[in-house]
């Protein structure tokens, strides 16, 4: 069986060589003048009588010959995954770290505390969370098979079926790994050790992908003087509820309320300051904006500002079929109404078709690469460069 399911990823490689040469692959090396990885934040605990360290990032890393941007990238996975997310595809075409690092950007890929690298204690980190292969390819890779929401059927971009036992989807999934439970565990400690590599580094671009959103609100609230910009893809959200997805006819059911400060599940700097989560108060729309969208949650009036996400550029970016293309307006109106100008690209409208929540995977990943440049070549000025480790 084992010698079945690698020949076939051989196979499936050697097949999609030609189409990874209309999508970016090159023949020449990554124009790399340094590389390697370090470890940032964590601290000693004493669990059975032992000494460990938990709570630190695994972050590699790679500075190009000419870096032409004045800052680097630091790209941050979202729940299930790794930072194998931005250093591939699971066809073997180029990924989005390689791009941007022949795009003249030092590039930080990590790991998120508790999980690969960044090694996992049960006794710090407490419980885990695991890959599900059926919710993986409801969400992730074949969405429109299962139409659970209503923009599902227009998935188009996966480089194969999508569905276990297709060569590309078995790479994907091989990939997929456990990680922390408890939301506020793992929102403070990333959050905490992000902190630390941007102490390390020095400001930096925060690029996440869905569970590390909240991850990239709270460290930009944290320390906005380090983070020069947020691109946030497909953020996790939407806010304050989540929503439950159960196909035709209804589509579209409130969830619980995981976000109770609502773009986290931990606090956040509010204006005027909220002491508790319950210090907070929302309301849900009373109709959606639009046929096949949710309800957005909101602040009940006057809403509470969060001035320190205000004081850098901020970019939301979602998928015309992605699970999250139901919602990602509220993201976008819930930053808003506090008070945080937010670019927001909608691939759809901007006429890029077909995808989904994977879309640093997908067939056209690099077009969906290039239009976050373009965003942050005109959302940065040019100031000195960035430390190195």
């Amino acid at each position: 069986m084992r010698r079945t399911f690698l020949s076939g990823v051989v196979a499936a490689l050697a097949a999609l060589s030609p189409a990874a040469a209309q999508h970016g692959a090159v023949t020449d090396g990554p124009p790399v003048a340094r590389q390697g990885y370090l470890f940032a934040g964590g601290h000693y605990l004493t669990i059975g009588g032992k000494q460990v360290m938990a709570g630190q990032l695994y972050a590699e890393f790679q500075i190009p010959r000419q870096q032409t941007h004045p800052v680097p990238i630091v790209m941050v996975h979202g729940a299930i995954q790794t930072g194998t997310n931005f250093t591939g595809t699971p066809d073997g075409r180029m990924g989005w770290a390689e791009y941007f690092l022949r795009h003249g950007y030092a590039v930080y890929v990590i790991d998120q505390p508790g999980r690969s690298r960044a090694s996992y204690n049960a006794g710090a980190d407490g419980g885990q969370a695991f890959p599900d292969l059926l919710n993986t390819e409801q969400r992730f890779t074949a969405p429109e098979r299962y139409n659970l929401w209503p923009q599902a059927h227009l998935h188009t971009q996966w480089p194969g079926s999508g569905m276990a036992g297709d060569p590309i989807f078995d790479q994907f999934y091989a990939s997929q790994v456990p990680f922390v439970q408890a939301a506020a565990k793992a929102q403070a400690m990333t959050r905490d050790a992000l902190v630390a590599l941007l102490e390390k580094i020095g400001p930096a671009v925060v690029m996440t992908h869905s569970q590390s959103g909240s991850m990239g609100w709270l460290t930009a609230d944290a320390r906005p003087d380090l983070v020069r910009a947020l691109v946030q893809v497909e953020p996790s959200g939407p806010p304050v509820h989540d929503v439950l997805m159960t196909g035709a006819p209804d589509y579209l059911h409130d969830g619980e309320a995981v976000r109770p400060w609502g773009l986290s599940a931990i606090p956040l700097n509010y204006q005027p300051r909220a002491a508790t989560a319950a210090g907070l108060s929302f309301v849900e729309q009373a109709q959606a904006d639009g046929p096949g969208l949710a309800r957005c949650w909101m602040q009940t009036a006057p809403a509470r500002q969060l001035p320190n996400l205000a004081k850098m550029p901020m970019l939301i970016v979602n998928g015309e079929a992605s699970f999250h293309a139901p919602f990602e307006h509220c993201t976008v109106k819930y930053l808003q109404q506090a008070g945080v100008r937010t670019d927001w690209i909608d691939l759809g409208r901007a006429g890029i078709h077909g995808n989904g929540h994977m879309m640093m995977l997908e067939k056209n990943n690099l077009e969906i690469a290039a239009v976050i440049d373009r965003w942050l070549t005109k959302a940065l000025p040019a100031k000195s460069a960035a430390r190195t480790p």
